[in-house]
């Protein structure tokens, strides 16, 4: 691994960490403007949803200007945009903040295609196995941040998101260089950049199925990780706190297994079948999470999900790098951000909507929704393999 691959490696976990400051907060911080449960998924997905918008523009626009230029004004819309939020009066504010961060948050898109220019084909698992354990890093250190920020206000926290956010700018600026060496052809219209491409990914070969696939996999994914935190406050009994600490278990894991785990299992198995053992186990633990209302079984039951869901992004990430050309990274990892945004969108609004103040037992509807939608992805990731498979594993 190069110079630029470990400077875009620090970026993400600085960005990770900003990203991560965050999460344990938002459903809360959200309660604090007067929110119902489902007003407060709205959140969630106000962000996601503009990213659905954005992020393939930024892609694209990334692999005819280069990465640098959209990695900056990426970063620069979420450093204003938590600071408003930091400050926001009202929930008009605050919703308008976690737009305008979606509107402009390509940035892991584009340091997905900085790591597709700067790594051979050969060592592309291993490199998103790093960059996801720079990411899942932040994904500790994020939540640790966070209780500290606490002690001040919740909305302390998105102006330390804001700080972190602005330290990663930095190091864009005056230590990243420019990565891409052949610029794509210039687009001819909005349409081109925008929906047009989006609808024309799905036709991209070996590369649409992947991106249906993790449609469907991040739509599961953020259905347990919005309906997670009421169901572990109100129904497990636990505080903020407790549930901050859930977080950084989850990102101790997930470094762990991205570190160590992605290696070792490469080694041994080819990226589909790490793939799908990952989904087979998360879809598992999601269905058996509520079964008993137990928090030493709820915390022994997330640590089997957290080995094992952190396999997932990586492996899809090598895929699509892998099946696509070198002039289209930036493109295919945007469409993938893209089309993950969208899903991130969708789940927190139907965990939002299964879920019921006045009955208790419907905080576990949603685990078990994520759960049996989990192991139809399975399904059909199992189904489609050849249409991905052949150019990973030389079949």
């Amino acid at each position: 691994m190069n110079r630029n691959f470990w400077i875009t490696a620090l970026v993400a976990f600085i960005n990770s960490l900003s990203l991560t400051v965050l999460i344990p907060i938002i459903y809360l911080y959200g309660k604090q403007f007067g929110l119902s449960d489902f007003q407060t998924s709205l959140l969630f997905s106000i962000y996601s949803i503009a990213q659905f918008f954005a992020t393939p523009i930024i892609g694209k626009l990334s692999d005819r200007f280069g990465r640098k230029p959209l990695l900056i004004i990426s970063l620069t819309g979420t450093v204003i945009a938590n600071a408003i939020a930091g400050h926001a009066t009202t929930a008009g504010w605050l919703f308008f903040a976690r737009f305008l961060d979606g509107i402009t948050g390509g940035n892991a898109s584009v340091a997905q295609a900085i790591i597709s220019d700067v790594t051979a084909p050969e060592n592309r698992a291993k490199a998103f196995g790093i960059y996801g354990a720079a990411f899942g890093l932040g994904f500790v250190l994020g939540p640790v941040t966070s209780l500290l920020a606490q002690q001040f206000s919740l909305g302390a926290a998105f102006l330390v998101s804001a700080a972190i956010a602005f330290l990663a700018l930095l190091i864009t600026i005056f230590c990243l260089p420019e990565t891409l060496r052949t610029k794509a052809a210039q687009a001819h219209n909005l349409f081109d950049l925008g929906l047009g491409n989006l609808i024309r990914g799905l036709a991209m070969p070996k590369i649409g199925v992947l991106l249906i696939i993790n449609f469907f996999i991040g739509t599961t994914f953020t259905i347990f990780t919005y309906a997670f935190q009421p169901y572990f406050i109100k129904v497990l009994g636990q505080n903020s706190q407790s549930l901050t600490l859930m977080f950084i278990l989850f990102g101790v894991l997930g470094t762990i297994m991205q570190t160590w785990g992605v290696s070792l299992l490469s080694r041994k198995f080819n990226v589909v079948s790490i793939l799908f053992l990952a989904l087979f186990i998360r879809s598992l633990s999601f269905i058996i999470m509520p079964i008993w209302q137990n928090i030493i079984y709820f915390v022994i039951v997330s640590i089997l999900y957290s080995l094992f869901n952190s396999l997932v992004q990586p492996m899809i990430n090598t895929l699509i790098s892998l099946n696509a050309k070198s002039q289209d990274q930036g493109t295919a990892m945007g469409l993938n951000a893209s089309y993950l945004s969208i899903s991130n969108g969708i789940g927190p609004v139907i965990a939002g909507m299964l879920i019921n103040q006045s009955y208790p037992q419907t905080y576990s509807y949603p685990l078990y929704l994520a759960g049996s939608l989990t192991f139809l992805v399975l399904f059909l990731a199992i189904l489609t393999r050849k249409n991905y498979m052949p150019s990973i594993t030389g079949e």
